[in-house]
């Protein structure tokens, strides 16, 4: 199966899920986060620079709306190269994006070690919007806001081509 990226749509609902900052904000865990989503490293935090696309860019003072895109980007790759290595069956565009957005909120080990995984590669794709509902809480609480990310990734999931 050849390697897939993330559609336009599915960047624009990551917009719509993520929300897009040109400044550093906390996340609903708490975490520093800047653009659409980005968890910033702790050297990012010490330096007070991000690198994108291969520059070193001074963030204090704010993104552009195109370097945010670009760090989306950049950060997708990972999410994008485990559901393209992991997935082993064959997926259509929207549940390509939903699984990329939930790899991308969850994290890679998390993706690999979950019993979804295991029941999408069984072929059960009837049982992937049940497996995505038990993703719910951030530190041991469940979280409205993780709540409704879930249910639009199951929309998008259950989206036909």
């Amino acid at each position: 199966m050849a390697n897939m990226q993330v559609g336009q749509s599915g960047k624009k609902l990551f917009q719509e899920w993520e929300g897009l900052e040109l400044n550093e904000y906390l996340d609903s865990g708490g975490a520093p986060t800047i653009g659409v989503g980005h968890l910033m490293t702790r050297s990012e935090r010490m330096s007070g620079k991000i690198i994108i696309n291969g520059k070193s860019v001074v963030y204090r003072k704010g993104l552009t709306v195109q370097q945010c895109w670009d760090l989306l980007d950049q950060d997708l790759d990972s999410a994008e190269a485990s559901v393209n290595s992991m997935v082993k069956v064959p997926l259509n565009q929207n549940q390509f994006d939903a699984l990329v957005s939930f790899v991308f909120n969850v994290g890679n080990n998390a993706f690999r070690d979950s019993t979804l995984l295991k029941v999408l590669n069984a072929g059960h794709f009837d049982q992937v919007p049940t497996q995505l509902r038990r993703w719910i809480r951030d530190n041991g609480k469940i979280v409205k806001g993780l709540i409704n990310r879930r249910e639009k990734e199951i929309s998008l999931w259950n989206t036909p081509i």
